[in-house]
């Protein structure tokens, strides 16, 4: 009986899913395309520090060993 239930409330579900995303604050084009390149500069900018301390760190072991 409960799966049968389960099945009765999934339409229920979808209209409060439906309403909840009308209430949803949706960014513009031009600020996701703005947000996305931060995130996109910040992480070349981590690789590229992360990179160089590996090239560092891998040439210090080569000249102590």
């Amino acid at each position: 009986m409960a799966l049968n239930a389960n099945f009765k409330s999934v339409p229920n579900f979808l209209k409060e899913v439906k309403s909840e995303l009308s209430k949803v604050t949706w960014l513009t084009r031009q600020q996701t395309l703005r947000l996305t390149g931060i995130v996109i500069a910040v992480s070349v900018v981590v690789a590229v520090f992360i990179s160089i301390l590996d090239f560092s760190f891998t040439k210090m072991m080569e000249i102590w060993l």
